[in-house]
């Protein structure tokens, strides 16, 4: 007999030669059911893998994140193997699972080419594969070998020889899918003796275990992610652990594309893309202006009560003072290429920060002006490439709520703590409560600095979370180059996660600019400076506004507050007199003329999503009354201006404001309270 032991703690005894998926079946049925693979001494690795004395083994279940990764990894593998059946000569590259689904990449014989009703043909060849229940099998391999067993497709091959180079000291396989190789071995699974692809795994013991799956739609992909590359055919698609499972995500996508701001933005007329422009450049239209323009008001509000000092910055600088903030050694592909002047090489700026940093030093500091936390809406570019752009989501050019904070080393700790304070309120303000944290820690191949520095800074960003009784995950070696950070996620209507808020301690940038200030000791110290983000971005924040509330915002946020409708033509002057009050009461205000029905024009209302419609009758005209129609309440009114129940009629004028200035006062009060 052999003992392991579990992350509880406890331990089990099983037979010598007992696998991982032995170990599960001894905890329960339930377990064995769900296991899809498992964590061997922290290695993610098969369940059919045999587990030695003394080992800490967990059991990866299907309703984590890491087993769906598992699922949908080995989905991947059934499509590819699917894909080859039907199109005999098919050559595949990579398929990766991505959030919430994976995707495959093929390059097809003869010039065929997907089309979207090719995705029934796909999934039922699928099902097939899956109702055969065909073992995963892994085998190893040296290079040598595995470029014998893949002699027949060209891109495995061709990942092979990179890490091959790559080993050898002359090539980079930096861009690998970390799914495919590792080490010098190369592992493959086989499901049948037609189709085996190379693999990394662990995945699941049988094909049996992947009944819940769905096709989703057709793109294509350059080989490598090169624009120069061979294009091929991207396959997408979504796995999940059970039908319920599915089922729910399916809904949450047709959801999802109800509320696509891309969609919604021209609908309401916000904001548009003009290919005029270039990819990836937005022009806000008035409406949309008119929300920005809030934002922009309440974060320069916030700040300013919050201790923060305004500082405005140019669009490009000298390219030596990104060689200074290293930017051009770690972050030269996301910015756009060089212009060359008369005096120097010029480039539109990626970040606020090395300019924040010339204030701080334009000048002797003392530690009595620290904290000194510098804030502006910067307007920064980065090169996205055209492939990954999305709307407002992954835009080139656009606009940071960024402040950069200098501190003291004494003082970082309590400054962090008081930034997730300012942050969450900030959130809240704009309608999120639901908040995921995650600790992002140095990546070694990538950053730059002592490790005691290192260790500093993210002890200190522990510690606020900490005291904060925050849950926080940890994201190894996804730090920024010159410091550790915080990303503050939110979870909008529809239980989407978006990333937008982030502070980051950065001990690099002060010492590359030789940041000083005199200590009470008059001696010369180095300040921390510590980036923060509330926003991200006020187009990135936007467009996840826009898909939270569905282009619903609430009254304060609405573009259109209020639109006032006559019911004839004999009551437009007395509209015009209401509308006047409204206006002097601060109300975003417009009537529509009687010239269509009062029912069409309760409905183009309704389609606009403005928070009021009042209606004004001959009562209403006699009375200084108004019906007030709720956006979530319009009923089809008839001709004549009766309405259902739902209409709220003969409302004075002067209590309707009461009643709208107080809603919007309030909600102006709790933001700043937030």
């Amino acid at each position: 007999m052999i003992t392991v032991s579990l992350p509880d703690g406890s331990e089990r005894e099983l037979p010598d030669g007992a696998t991982a998926l032995d170990l599960a079946a001894s905890i329960g049925s339930g377990l064995k059911k769900a296991a899809v693979a498992a964590t061997v001494n922290g290695t993610d690795t098969d369940l059919t893998t045999e587990v030695a004395d003394g080992d800490v083994v967990a059991i990866i279940t299907n309703n984590t994140d890491q087993g769906r990764h598992v699922l949908r990894h080995s989905t991947a593998h059934v499509l590819a193997q699917a894909v080859t059946l039907l199109y005999p000569g098919a050559k595949f590259s990579v398929g990766p699972a991505i959030e919430n689904g994976f995707y495959y990449d093929f390059d097809l014989p003869d010039g065929q080419t997907f089309g979207e009703e090719d995705l029934g043909t796909i999934e039922k060849k699928m099902k097939e594969i899956v109702k055969a229940n065909q073992p995963f099998t892994r085998s190893e391999h040296s290079m040598a070998e595995a470029k014998q067993l893949f002699a027949d497709q060209p891109y495995k091959v061709e990942i092979i020889e990179r890490v091959e180079s790559a080993q050898q000291g002359s090539g980079d396989a930096d861009d690998l899918d970390a799914g495919e190789v590792s080490g010098e071995i190369i592992s493959a699974y086989r499901n049948t003796d037609e189709f085996v692809d190379m693999c990394v795994g662990p995945h699941v013991p049988s094909t049996g275990k992947l009944p819940w799956f769905k096709l989703q739609k057709v793109a294509g992909a350059h080989w490598r992610g090169n624009e120069s590359g061979k294009m091929l055919q991207r396959l997408y698609g979504t796995a999940w652990e059970s039908k319920q499972a599915l089922a729910d995500h399916l809904t949450q996508l047709e959801e999802a594309a109800k509320r696509d701001h891309r969609k919604l933005a021209n609908e309401l007329d916000l904001l548009s893309f003009p290919q005029e422009l270039g990819g990836g450049l937005a022009v806000w239209h008035p409406k949309g202006a008119i929300i920005r323009k809030l934002m922009e008001d309440y974060s320069r509000l916030r700040h300013e009560t919050g201790g923060y000092e305004f500082v405005y910055t140019p669009h490009l600088a000298n390219g030596k003072l990104f060689e200074t903030s290293g930017h051009l050694q770690w972050y030269k592909d996301g910015m756009y290429p060089p212009m060359e002047m008369d005096n120097g090489t010029y480039y539109m700026k990626p970040m606020n920060c090395p300019m924040h940093c010339l204030i701080f030093k334009s000048r002797q500091r003392s530690y009595r002006e620290l904290p000194l936390r510098l804030f502006e809406l910067g307007n920064v570019y980065r090169y996205e490439r055209a492939g990954t752009l999305h709307g407002l989501l992954r835009i080139r050019g656009f606009t940071q709520d960024d402040s950069h904070i200098f501190v003291t080393k004494e003082q970082m700790a309590t400054e962090v703590a008081g930034l997730l304070d300012f942050v969450l309120s900030v959130l809240r303000a704009f309608g999120f409560e639901d908040f995921t944290f995650n600790l992002s820690t140095r990546d070694p191949e990538k950053s730059v600095g002592s490790d005691e520095i290192w260790v500093e800074a993210t002890q200190a960003l522990q510690d606020a979370l900490d005291a904060h009784g925050l849950e926080y995950a940890v994201k190894e070696g996804d730090a920024a180059f010159y410091g550790p950070k915080i990303d503050i996620d939110v979870r909008d209507a529809i239980g989407r996660s978006w990333q937008l808020s982030t502070i980051q301690a950065d001990f690099q940038l002060p010492e590359r600019f030789e940041l000083e200030y005199v200590g009470a000791d008059n001696e010369r110290h180095q300040p921390i400076m510590l980036h923060r983000a509330l926003f991200g971005s006020i187009e990135r924040f936007f467009g996840v506004l826009i898909e939270h509330y569905a282009g619903d915002f609430p009254t304060w946020l609405a573009p259109l507050q209020v639109r006032v409708l006559p019911v004839a033509e004999a009551h437009e002057p007395h509209v015009e007199r209401v509308v006047a009050e409204l206006t002097e009461a601060g109300v975003r205000v417009d009537w529509v003329k009687a010239d269509v029905g009062l029912g069409k024009r309760i409905r183009t209302a309704k389609m606009e999503k403005l928070p009021y419609v009042l209606v004004v009758g001959d009562d209403d005209v006699a009375a200084n009354t108004v019906g007030v129609n709720l956006r979530h309440d319009m009923v089809p009114i008839n001709e004549d201006g009766s309405a259902g129940q739902d209409v709220e009629r003969d409302v004075p004028l002067a209590t309707f404001i009461e009643r709208f200035r107080a809603e919007v006062d309030n909600a102006a009060t709790a933001a700043l309270n937030a």
